[in-house]
């Protein structure tokens, strides 16, 4: 009876599912500004690091390859000297757009809560570190 049940297996498991690499995508900052940015329409490079401050041109670079790679946003490099370079959202960046904004509201309704949690936290934390720094 005990050879039927099978251990369980770990959540989001590399080999049996792809929700991993898409909590990647949303759960990288630097990506999701990149797409709300781009809901806007095509942006240039240099309006897309404008748009989004303290992004590093390095991460900049990185994301947006990264983006191109999962088929989220076209790159287009126009035939002029110098030659200019712009991204836009394909129809599947754009078809992440309302889950983002769902993600956002939920992120804005219970913000409050998260912050009054991390108070609580570390309220608690600091009693337990001053606690124990007593009885030393």
């Amino acid at each position: 009876m005990m050879e039927n049940i099978k251990a369980a297996e770990p959540v989001f498991s590399v080999t049996s599912c792809t929700a991993r690499r898409v909590l990647e995508i949303v759960s990288n900052k630097w990506a999701v500004l990149i797409i709300f940015v781009l809901e806007k329409g095509t942006k240039r490079y240099g309006q897309l690091q404008r748009s989004i401050a303290d992004i590093s041109q390095k991460m900049l670079t990185q994301t947006l390859r990264q983006l191109e790679r999962d088929g989220l946003i076209e790159r287009s490099v126009l035939p002029e000297i110098p030659p200019v370079v712009e991204y836009t959202l394909t129809p599947l960046g754009e078809s992440l757009i309302p889950y983002l904004r769902q993600l956002n509201h939920w992120l804005n309704e219970h913000y409050p809560q998260i912050e009054q949690a991390r108070k609580d936290y570390d309220a608690r934390e600091k009693f337990r570190e001053d606690k124990s720094t007593q009885t030393v």
